[in-house]
């Protein structure tokens, strides 16, 4: 019975002092943000001696910079780190593969693809055979560490080529298919890593799992790395700013519009633009103001979507694969945006047709009454208004006469005499008939 209860004792002792699994979710494009986040989780579970830290990647590739922070990051770090490509259906393509690579141990789920890491400009173009070189030689070096297929992993740098789970782990790219957390876990429990410091065996039974995620403002910070999401926060901020231009003293548009632009301009620094494209939407949106400062029937307005059309194509290239702009984007804010100015315009046209009610234009073609006599001097009542008046022909009009405004001279009115309005236009008789 004593022994029981030591034997129990000491499980619950190496169940309390195990180390914890770090799950880390890892998806979409490789940036400035995605890096520091993966850095900060892979310090948090050094700094907590965690047992192991599985990454479960899912991405289209990114930038050379990031990955690399990522790459030393995981190389350097004290934790047995676990690349996972999943869920079913996705991938570690480009700057992923570098990822992968890195990784302790390689598992993928089924459906998932591994690969195509040749490397592109950010404008699309095709990179010299020197950046190429390098390429292949740090990613020959990673497999050559991890002791698998350096042969394969260089020709998905220099060939683009691409495998399935079942063809990655035949051709030792990886170690093993694992559709979930839990199904790793107990495939790796027990298991002896080959460490780049040596070998480490894996404890990881009843061992307690945290799954992490990027919190509020990664999330946000991440989500604006997305070229369509900076393009509508530049157009939104634009449209912000022309609100606070054309209706100063409102403020919240003006500052709200400056935020959007700021958080655009932050992650158009990590993708890296077009400078012409930029030129474009900066012409539009003057183009815009001077439409609404000056209208022109739609004229000049027209000529800043036009110019808005070109930027949105531009700013990105079309050529890369994961920093351009959704066709369904642009056509979407340019739609709003001629439906906008559409209204803004007919707004206009309206005002100029319309006849003033205020100011001196109201004036004009008003009715009133002489209140002294016009010889051609005098004072009349127009909107229950003394004004100085004189006939514009020169004329004698009497006290209480009816008169229409003409012009103005100053601030004195030019009246002639109301057209008597009761008067019938003609007169019929009755002619008597007998019978």
């Amino acid at each position: 019975m004593k022994s029981l209860k030591v034997i129990l004792f000491l499980a619950l002792c190496l169940n309390i002092f195990a180390g914890d699994i770090y799950v880390v979710e890892l998806k979409g494009v490789l940036n400035p943000v995605s890096a520091s986040y993966l850095e900060n989780r892979l310090a948090a579970a050094e700094e907590q001696k965690a047992e192991l830290v599985i990454i479960q990647l899912d991405t289209p590739g990114g930038l050379d910079s990031s990955m690399r922070r990522m790459v030393q990051k995981i190389l350097d770090c004290k934790v047995p780190v676990v690349t996972q490509i999943y869920p079913k259906g996705a991938r570690a393509a480009s700057a992923g593969l570098f990822v992968a690579m890195a990784s302790d141990y390689v598992a993928m789920a089924r459906g998932t693809n591994l690969g195509a890491a040749h490397p592109i400009y950010i404008s699309g173009g095709t990179v010299s055979e020197k950046i190429t070189n390098d390429a292949a030689a740090y990613i020959r070096t990673l497999a050559e560490k991890r002791g698998r297929n350096m042969v394969w992993a260089e020709e998905a740098v220099r060939k683009s080529v691409a495998i399935t789970e079942t063809e990655a782990v035949k051709l030792k790219v990886a170690e093993g298919v694992a559709d979930t957390a839990e199904e790793l876990i107990a495939k790796l429990d027990g298991k002896i890593l080959k460490r780049l410091n040596g070998e480490v065996k894996l404890n990881l039974k009843n061992a307690p799992l945290k799954k992490l995620h990027m919190d509020g403002w990664e999330l946000v910070l991440h989500l604006i790395g997305d070229p369509n999401i900076a393009y509508i926060l530049l157009i939104l901020g634009i449209f912000g700013l022309i609100f606070e231009f054309t209706a100063p003293g409102t403020f919240i548009p003006g500052i709200t519009g400056g935020v959007f632009i700021v958080l655009s301009l932050y992650s158009m620094g990590s993708i890296s633009i077009n400078f012409a494209g930029a030129a474009f939407l900066l012409l539009a949106f003057m183009l815009f103001v001077l439409e609404i400062k000056t209208p022109s029937h739609g004229f000049i307005g027209l000529a800043g979507i036009l110019s808005l059309i070109l930027g949105s194509f531009i700013i990105f290239s079309p050529l890369a694969p994961y920093f351009r702009i959704s066709w369904a984007v642009v056509l979407t804010v340019v739609l709003l945006t001629g439906c906008f100015f559409a209204f803004i315009i007919t707004i206009g046209v309206k005002a100029l047709k319309s006849k003033a009610v205020s100011g001196i234009a109201s004036l004009l073609g008003a009715q009133g009454e002489v209140k002294t006599t016009l010889n051609p001097s005098g004072i009349v009542i127009v909107n229950k208004e003394d004004w100085s008046a004189e006939t514009f022909d020169g004329s004698e009009l009497k006290r209480g006469e009816k008169i229409t405004v003409v012009s103005m001279d100053g601030a004195k009115l030019k009246v002639k005499a109301a057209e008597n309005k009761n008067k019938p236009p003609f007169s019929v008789s009755r002619n008597k008939f007998s019978q």
